[in-house]
């Protein structure tokens, strides 16, 4: 993280619209390296189904995210307190919606699909990301184009290889569960473009992860009722150490700054990785098979998304 906060005040000569030449490829490194570490937030969020209840997972996780960017984070806080204070509805919606929502329903979704179906209908979050920082600007035609087509992947994906199924409302429940959750990350993403000066990067992230976690305590209370704890062994501290330090401190961290560099919808670009890197990483540690019908599928996502995110034409 100390390299990290390095490369976030180092300065350069600016360039034509107040960027620095090395910018648009430390934006992509960043977001790079962001996907790679949220594939497994994919993978973990299957393993522990059976184990620990969705809510708990993610109220633990940004509890272990507020304890690794503490000691890195209150000193700019303080600093900054008189603009977070001013800003704090705009920081209590960023952590509704990429803390709060976005990683329980991840969770939910992972107690009745699979980790590759998750990362597949997530690769939709670049075109819902394109299309919410445009705001009401006119999509043009091949921007229009991919967003159908990589609808049309994510539709046949949660029919399971049957458009006509999303009409019978034959639907694994965790697929929906995932589609709400990528709309809800690309809203966070979008948002982010609107983060107010002032505001650095590890105080924005311990602010949002505070909240968060605020938001979140009366349903972990009531998971806690309903449901019971979870037994702390290797098996579930472990993942939630991964989750709560590098999918949450780390990766948060990369991935807003990589959209203060090059924009929501250019970091969304690699966000189309991420099925790859997960199916990959869910057939070595869960042994889940890659189908026909998920690889087609995958293609069109992809496709569609590029096509999305491109310049408007």
């Amino acid at each position: 993280m100390a390299i990290l906060e390095r490369v976030r005040t180092r300065r350069a000569v600016p360039t034509e619209g107040g960027r620095t030449p090395s910018a648009p490829a430390a934006g992509l490194v960043l977001a790079l390296t962001a996907t790679v570490i949220w594939s497994g937030n994919f993978v973990i969020a299957r393993a522990l189904h059976d184990t620990v209840p969705p809510v708990q997972t993610a109220f633990w996780r940004w509890i272990i995210a507020l304890l690794a960017v503490a000691p890195l984070a209150l000193g700019q806080v303080r600093r900054q307190w008189p603009v977070i204070r001013r800003h704090l509805g705009f920081l209590a919606v960023a952590a509704l919606l990429g803390v709060t929502l976005f990683n329980t329903l991840i969770y939910q979704a992972g107690r009745s699909t699979s980790a590759t179906n998750m990362a597949m209908i997530a690769a939709a979050s670049p075109a819902m990301i394109a299309l919410f920082a445009r705001g009401g600007e006119k999509l043009g035609g091949r921007r229009t184009v991919g967003m159908v087509i990589a609808l049309a992947g994510v539709v046949t994906l949660v029919g399971k290889g049957s458009p006509a199924a999303v009409l019978r409302l034959d639907l694994a429940p965790g697929d929906l569960w995932m589609v709400a959750a990528t709309a809800a990350f690309a809203g966070y993403s979008a948002l982010l473009r609107r983060r107010p000066d002032g505001i650095g990067g590890l105080a924005f992230l311990f602010m949002t992860f505070a909240l968060g976690a605020a938001l979140l305590a009366p349903a972990y209370g009531v998971s806690l009722a309903v449901q019971g704890g979870f037994e702390p062994t290797a098996g579930t501290v472990g993942p939630l150490l991964y989750i709560g330090i590098l999918s949450s401190a780390v990766a948060y961290f990369t991935w807003n700054k990589a959209i203060a560099l090059v924009g929501a919808t250019r970091a969304g670009v690699v966000y189309y990785l991420q099925p790859v890197c997960v199916a990959l990483l869910s057939l070595a540690v869960l042994g889940e098979a890659v189908g026909v019908t998920q690889v087609a599928c995958m293609a069109a996502i992809i496709a569609g998304v590029a096509l999305g995110a491109g310049s408007r034409r």
